[in-house]
């Protein structure tokens, strides 16, 4: 075996691996961390020695894969860190207690992992399936109505998208007679039949991205989960589903009818989130914005953009959750008019103001990069209403969210004669990936320069 193949295949079960230690809760939250410590070194082991790549056989791993590893593995860790004070040594007074928490963590990590490196359509929707099994019980976890009607939403939603896209991947045997990513887009053949499957896949693992119109279970299920959840579902569970959608793509490119939904997304999701009312859900409609923005990047043959963008977003975008996740935390409340003066807890409030920058890519911040460098491609290519579009949307997205994330931060004086504490680690872990989001946007700017 390849030293790039064993790699890979310890940084996807080492994670599950972390869960023989079920049955005693501390020795659990301990190995989830040295695992997701030891995952994380062996996804920048693979990002960094290119002569390890590519990895072809049972699984299918470029430079462009590694991007997606290290992003999942890099936000297991913050979520495991940031989960140790979150969910604490109260049990969560719902369906799930705290082993069980943790051992669905390890194992949505190992899909999501496992769904980007291997080298089969079949297999890719099978890990798609897997991510919604070991994930759809963590959004129930803080026990509520609310939440299990986001979590049956997420499932019977995401299951009807994932049975569209089970259709895509018939057809692409039935053209082909294998599954195997890396020969079919070997041989670039285009057919009506393959048009037909590009398009459904666009429905089905859209549905999982946010695309339009399938978009409607992701602001509940983001809102409702706990945050290092949250954080981990906008931040690559999103992405993974992407990566799949693009791998189908690529088969039979079909550039318009991506184009005009990932707008449609963004136009629809930046007027809702104009008129938001729940700090989560606040940053979940910027989600789908920012990945049908890289799914742009993408389409119209960006990556690099898109790639800077998904990555900033990842630790920009689970920086914004960490922060909100405290505010409720510490004051039982997501409504943003009630959210007054946090300006008091002062890492939380430092964190929220900077990745609400990061997330509507302000310079220097790594979107920014990414989001340029989509909209000066989107010039080049000749895609002016696109480019237009974009112009409008992407001002009202940085406008409505950072107009909510001042008021929160700066207004009202409700927190004054509050005795609050400011839960140290999560503040610390929730303002190293905003900093971090920034040091992406800084370290290109210097190589490039």
């Amino acid at each position: 075996m390849e030293n790039g193949q064993l790699l890979l295949i310890l940084s996807i079960l080492i994670p599950s691996l972390s869960n023989v230690v079920f049955f005693n809760v501390r020795v659990l939250r301990i190995s989830t961390i040295i695992t997701s410590i030891i995952s994380l070194l062996l996804s920048v082991i693979l990002f960094i020695e290119k002569g390890l790549l590519p990895i072809s056989g049972f699984f299918y791993v470029t430079s462009f894969t590694t991007y997606f590893t290290l992003m999942i593995t890099s936000i297991y860790l913050l979520s495991s860190i940031y989960s140790l004070e979150y969910i604490g040594d109260a049990e969560p007074s719902g369906i799930l207690n705290t082993k069980i928490y943790y051992v669905l963590l390890n194992f949505f990590v190992s899909s999501m992992l496992f769904t980007v490196s291997v080298n089969n359509y079949g297999f890719m929707w099978i890990g798609v399936e897997l991510t919604t099994i070991t994930s759809a019980l963590l959004i129930a976890t803080e026990y509520s109505e609310v939440s299990l009607e986001a979590t049956w939403r997420y499932i019977i939603i995401v299951s009807a998208g994932v049975t569209i896209a089970l259709f895509s991947i018939i057809l692409i045997y039935y053209q082909y007679h294998t599954l195997t990513v890396s020969t079919i887009l070997s041989l670039h053949q285009s057919s009506e039949i393959m048009r037909l499957a590009v398009g459904l896949a666009l429905i089905g693992f859209g549905t999982k991205v946010g695309v339009f119109p399938m978009y409607i279970w992701l602001p509940d299920a983001h809102s409702e989960a706990p945050s290092p959840i949250s954080a981990l579902f906008s931040g690559v569970l999103l992405p993974s589903a992407l990566y799949v959608l693009y791998r189908v793509y690529e088969i039979d490119p079909l550039t318009n009818l991506y184009l005009v939904f990932s707008l449609l997304s963004m136009l629809t999701s930046s007027i809702i989130l104009s008129n938001q009312w729940n700090i989560k859900r606040l940053f979940a409609y910027s989600t789908i914005e920012n990945m049908n923005l890289a799914l742009i990047g993408l389409v119209i043959g960006q990556p690099i953009g898109a790639l800077i963008l998904l990555l900033s977003h990842a630790f920009g975008k689970a920086s914004a959750f960490y922060s909100s996740g405290i505010l409720v935390k510490v004051l039982k409340e997501k409504r943003i008019d009630e959210l007054k003066g946090v300006s008091k807890l002062r890492l939380t409030s430092s964190s929220l103001l900077l990745s609400s920058l990061a997330v509507t890519a302000t310079p220097p911040f790594g979107t920014f990069i990414g989001e340029f460098l989509i909209l000066q491609s989107l010039l080049e290519r000749g895609f002016f209403s696109i480019f237009a579009t974009l112009l409008i949307i992407i001002p009202l997205e940085f406008i409505s969210i950072n107009y909510h994330v001042s008021k929160v931060v700066f207004s009202g004086k409700d927190m004054d004669n509050r005795q609050v504490n400011e839960p140290p680690l999560m503040s610390s872990i929730s303002l190293v990936s905003s900093i971090i989001s920034l040091m992406i946007g800084i370290l290109y700017l210097l190589v490039v320069m």
